[in-house]
């Protein structure tokens, strides 16, 4: 601990040396250099392979719904192992980080819905409908890769609507319980999880839990879309209401969500955890580790009362 802290206080000291404006990158960097790298930590799972075969037990397939076929819209959807089509099962949907992001300790993001991979360490693979849904451009015929809709306007509401049919599909479809269906989302999908899935109520109401990993709405303010800013953050939000939320980010960065939330909406019932690697990369989930076993028993308090 005594070394961690001297790192933390160099790093903070030199900060201030450089300036303002270069506070927020340097010494994030600091601090998560004092953390481990989750290359030290083999994997117990391994994601299905990507196929494009007929939805079944253990299958990972691609899919799009209906009304977008003649688009290039998809989603990603996993059955899970014991999945039985009499049953009712909890649905765990998910939000990807931004596309084109990459950083010092090998991390990437490629944006797309076959890339995350938070439900299915949540879950292992048993016991959850886990479901990857795309951002979709203005037009809704495209996936986007940064954000949601197109610059400058940013459009949400044709991902919005692929989102609620969505979920309204693998209810129907595949017996997902309409009751229990959690929202997580990595990084822009973290962000997502308030600022789409508290977006206006009829998306709001479909939720029963979140798991937003790596950054919050209304955290930080100087994203490039339209309601990044604390008044309408805070007006979503309010939405949330008593249900849950785990939040959980890299490093320490856990904290500022925490002190934020101290001020924005106290006394909510917010779970605060921190990965325990200094990655900004979902494949945490994927390996043994306290924070998994925490967001586990989360979850399945949450949908197993």
């Amino acid at each position: 601990m005594k070394g961690r802290y001297m790192t933390l206080r160099r790093g903070v000291h030199l900060c201030f040396m450089l300036g303002f404006f270069a506070l927020p990158s340097f010494c994030a960097i600091a601090e998560l250099r004092t953390w481990p790298d989750i290359s030290t930590v083999p994997p117990d799972l391994e994601i299905p392979l990507l196929t494009d075969a007929a939805p079944g037990p253990g299958l990972r397939v691609k899919q799009t719904l209906p009304a977008w076929r003649q688009t290039a819209i998809y989603h990603v959807l996993y059955l899970p192992k014991d999945w039985q089509p009499s049953r009712r099962w909890p649905v765990i949907i998910e939000y990807a980080g931004n596309g084109g992001y990459t950083n010092k300790f090998g991390d990437i993001s490629g944006g797309r819905p076959e890339g995350s991979k938070l439900g299915y360490g949540m879950s292992a693979g048993k016991g959850f409908i886990w479901v990857c849904l795309p951002y979709l451009d203005d037009a809704g015929k495209e996936i986007a890769v940064r954000w949601w809709g197109d610059k400058p306007t940013y459009n949400p509401q044709p991902t919005l609507k692929y989102c609620r049919e969505a979920v309204a599909w693998i209810c129907r479809e595949y017996g997902g319980d309409e009751k229990r269906v959690v929202l997580c989302g990595f990084s822009r999908g973290a962000i997502a999880c308030n600022f789409l899935g508290l977006h206006d109520d009829a998306t709001a109401k479909l939720w029963c839990g979140f798991v937003p990993y790596s950054h919050y709405d209304g955290v930080r303010t100087q994203w490039s879309y339209p309601g990044a800013d604390r008044v309408s953050a805070l007006a979503r939000l309010k939405r949330l209401g008593s249900r849950p939320q785990f939040i959980c980010h890299e490093g320490g960065g856990v904290e500022d969500t925490r002190r934020y939330l101290a001020g924005a909406m106290p006394g909510g019932n917010y779970t605060f955890v921190p990965t325990g690697f200094r990655n900004h990369n979902d494949a945490w989930t994927l390996r043994p580790g306290e924070a998994r076993a925490k967001l586990r028993a989360w979850l399945n308090k949450l949908v197993f009362p």
